[in-house]
This record gives structure tokens, C-alpha cells and sequence, in this order.
């Protein structure tokens, strides 16, 4: 089968512009509105998703954290919706945030292993290590972890997880009513785990998730992002905005997985870009110029800051002059530098700066045709520099809906994108492999000896 384009829609129900909730065809409420993720998910299904991801935040970040515009204030717990967007679709898969840096090992396994369960094996964790003093503040501490600290927990808690979700073997549950067996003693294991940051015994109170293990991601760009990812993700996410950037980012990363012993072919790397797709470039254009108008100054600063990790307080600079210097963050460091490169490249004011990066927060912005916008996509698939996409329509629910109608066609035409679902786990639509489980592969091999 020849390869193809995967994608992911990135469907925060406030919208993904800054401004989103201000359009008038958007619902003010969208992002507690479970009827219309409902209606997210089953159109992204029609349109052949393979996944619908979500972001996830721990606080509410009033002070200049906040980078989604005032209606992602407050929303849902991405698991918790998800298990119950599942109910509702047969084949979208969905990746759920969760936080390395404030969650135990257990019980996101747990977690995760339920929704995968729930969902028939439609479940991936997006791992994140969660910054900002006031995501500190509501975790017992006084500020954000250090940088490098943050990512050795990550690497550590993923281990831990992983070894959870392998605690019970896919035959352990015999469930006999004749004999009273309800599982093998001798396919469930104590993990025993001790290392830096954790001490965990196990064995997990859930089953081998149908998928082994839920689909990893990771979205990390700086040194410890890459490095990271390259020891643990089967999916990446990134923000790119040039060809020549992505390429260099998808070679290093192909790179770092093969010498870190695992197949290139089985981590995805997928840069986001928001479209705005118009039947002609004039009515596209007109798309974008209307979502820049509704930006509120307060809400592109606010943006601004929170993706320079809060060290960018451009109150009482001009909005019309340049981007101050700033101290470089301990939170997303790849993030702030995209950010200044962007402003540098660009000459951009202060003003200028937070409309390009409002839709889609240092992610690659398309306006144009259909035709355009897929010509722009396949030149990056086919030239070293995505596997796939994750799509972050502008606003919602119309972003959504110019993609399925006018861009899926156009793929498809093209033979870059499926005309079916593959499967029906989001391992199988995403062409992954299903991971061994390391006491069943020992025990196999004990017995050819």
C-alpha cells in the first residue's frame, strides 16, 4: 500500500484562533458544549481523521499564561470527554494531554488503559511536561519546575507507564466460571519500579489496553524535546514555518530514532497548519482578514507572553514598535524562540506579531484554494518533512467543515489520503506496529530453548 498522508484535527471547542469564539457563526459556549464536540468528532470522522487531539492546560492563567484567548479559560478534561466522544464514533481515535510533571505514573495509566478499553483500542497520550509558575501554584509549588528537570521526570514517568500498561498479558483473564479461575497468576506482574522520581510496585489495577499501549505522542522541539521524543514517541507534533525548517527537523528526528535503535518508519512526524480555504484565493483571504479583525489588543499580548513562557509583559510598550527583548523561559523554549525568529524574519511589530501568530500559535498559516493549500501539503509529505498533519481549523465549527468538503476531496484526487478507515484501533489507521509485551516475548523464548 503506498504511503499516505495521516492527519489530526486539532478541535479545541473555543476555536483555535484567538478570536475564535468572537465569530459569529461560532457558539460562545463551544468549549463546555458537549453537544457540539459531539458534532466535532462525528465530522471529523466523516472526513477520515485519524485522530482528534486535544491541548490541555492546569490552570486558568490570568496573568499572562494564557494562549487560547479568554474561551479557553476553562474547558474539559480531555480523557473525560474523549470517553465520552467514543460513545458516539466508530473509528476517530483520540489523543488526550496529560502532565508528567503533575500526574503519578498509576494513575495515568489507569487513565489511559480505561480509555483505550472504552474506546476499542482508539486511545494516545499526548505527554506533556507542564510549565508556568501558576500551573505550579496549584500542585504544592511555588514556581514551574526547572527545564531539564521537567524532562528527566518525563522520560522516567513514561518508562513507569509503560511497564503498567505491560502488567497483565493479553491472556491473563480467563474468567472461567467452572473452575472459579478468573485469571492466570502467572500472566500478572509486580513492576518493582525505583528510580529517580518514582517508586511504583504495580502490577495495575486494568487490563493490557487493547492496543498494548496507547499511541505515544510528544510535541517537544527543543534539545530535551527532541531527545524525548526520539526515545519514546510513535507520534510528533510540531510548528514549523518553512519547508527547509521542517526538513531539518524531520531528518534530525528520523536521525535520533535509528540511533536510539528503533524504526524511523514507525514515529510519525506531523507540523501543524491552520487553513483558511476559500472556492477562490479572494474568498479565503476574506476568511482570515475577518478572524484578524475581532483580536482583541489585551488577547494578542496575553498570547504573546504565554507563548514566550510568560517573560514577555508588553504592557506599555507600543503595539506599533518592535518586540522587546525578553529572558529566556523555563517553560516551552522551542516556542519562544519560533516566536522571535518569527517577528525577526518578518520586521513584524508588536501588533503585527500577535495577528500572524493568532490562529495558529507559531504553526504554518495557509490561505488559498484547495488546490493551493494541498499543493503546499505535498511538497512537505513527499520531501522529508511530515508524515502528516495536524490540522488546526481557525475557528469552529466552519474551519472544520472547509477542510472535510474542500481539502479531503482534493486529497484523495490526488491519491495522497485514504479513501476508507484502514482499521479500527488508531495503531492500525496510523500504520503502527502493536507493541510486544516483554514478559509474554521472555516467556515465548524460554520455551524454544
Amino acid at each position: 500500500m503506498s504511503r499516505k498522508i495521516r492527519l489530526g484535527a486539532f478541535l479545541p471547542g473555543g476555536g483555535q484562533h484567538v478570536a475564535a469564539w468572537r465569530h459569529p457563526d461560532a457558539p460562545s459556549d463551544g468549549a463546555t458544549n458537549i453537544g457540539f464536540h459531539i458534532r466535532l468528532a462525528q465530522t471529523a470522522e466523516k472526513g477520515l481523521f485519524d485522530a482528534y487531539f486535544l491541548a490541555d492546560g492546569l490552570s486558568v492563567g490570568f496573568s499572562g499564561g494564557r494562549e487560547g484567548g479568554s474561551a479557553k479559560a476553562a474547558g474539559f478534561e480531555p480523557v473525560t470527554l474523549f470517553a465520552a466522544l467514543s460513545a458516539h464514533t466508530s473509528h476517530l481515535g483520540f489523543i488526550a494531554t496529560a502532565s508528567t510533571t503533575y500526574e503519578e505514573p498509576y494513575q495515568l495509566a489507569r487513565k489511559f488503559a480505561s480509555l483505550d478499553l472504552i474506546s476499542g483500542g482508539r486511545a494516545a497520550w499526548n505527554v506533556v511536561t507542564s510549565t508556568g509558575d501558576e500551573t505550579a501554584q496549584n500542585f504544592n509549588r511555588d514556581e514551574q519546575l526547572p527545564h531539564a528537570e521537567r524532562y528527566r521526570r518525563a522520560r522516567e514517568h513514561v518508562d513507569v507507564v509503560r511497564q503498567l500498561w505491560d502488567s497483565w498479558e493479553d491472556d491473563a483473564f480467563i474468567r472461567d466460571k467452572a473452575t472459579g479461575e478468573f485469571f492466570g497468576r502467572d500472566r500478572v506482574h509486580e513492576i518493582h519500579y525505583k528510580g529517580e522520581f518514582f517508586q511504583v510496585k504495580g502490577p495495575l489495577n486494568a487490563p493490557r489496553p487493547p492496543q498494548g499501549h496507547p499511541v505515544v505522542v510528544q510535541a517537544g522541539a527543543s534539545e530535551d524535546g527532541r531527545d524525548l521524543a526520539a526515545e519514546t514517541a510513535e507520534v510528533i507534533f510540531a510548528a514549523h514555518q518553512t519547508l527547509a525548517k521542517a526538513q531539518e527537523f524531520y531528518r534530525d528526528i528520523k536521525a535520533r530514532v535509528a540511533a536510539k535503535g528503533r524504526n524511523p518508519a514507525e514515529v510519525l512526524i506531523m507540523p501543524g497548519v491552520a487553513p483558511f480555504v476559500g472556492r477562490t484565493q479572494e474568498e479565503a483571504q476574506a476568511k482570515y482578514d475577518r478572524l484578524t479583525s475581532l483580536i482583541l489588543p489585551e488577547e494578542g499580548l496575553a498570547l504573546l507572553n504565554g507563548l514566550a513562557g510568560g517573560t514577555l509583559d508588553l504592557k506599555g510598550y507600543p503595539l506599533d514598535g518592535p518586540l522587546p527583548a525578553q529572558d529566556t523561559t523555563e517553560g516551552n523554549k522551542s516556542r519562544q524562540i519560533l516566536i522571535r525568529e518569527i517577528a525577526d524574519r518578518h520586521g513584524f511589530t508588536i501588533r503585527q506579531l500577535y495577528q500572524y501568530v493568532a490562529t495558529a500559535r507559531g504553526h504554518l498559516t495557509l490561505i488559498g484554494t484547495p488546490e493551493t493549500i494541498v499543493d503546499t501539503l505535498q511538497e512537505w509529505f513527499e520531501n522529508e518533512a511530515a508524515d502528516g498533519f495536524n490540522i488546526l481549523p481557525p475557528w469552529l465549527p466552519a474551519g472544520l467543515d472547509d477542510f472535510v468538503q474542500l481539502i479531503v476531496p482534493e486529497l484523495q484526487r490526488r491519491g495522497l489520503f485514504r479513501e476508507q478507515y484502514e482499521g479500527r484501533t488508531l495503531r492500525e489507521n496510523l500504520g503502527l506496529s502493536r507493541p510486544v509485551n516483554p514478559w509474554t516475548e521472555a516467556r515465548a523464548q524460554l520455551a524454544a530453548e
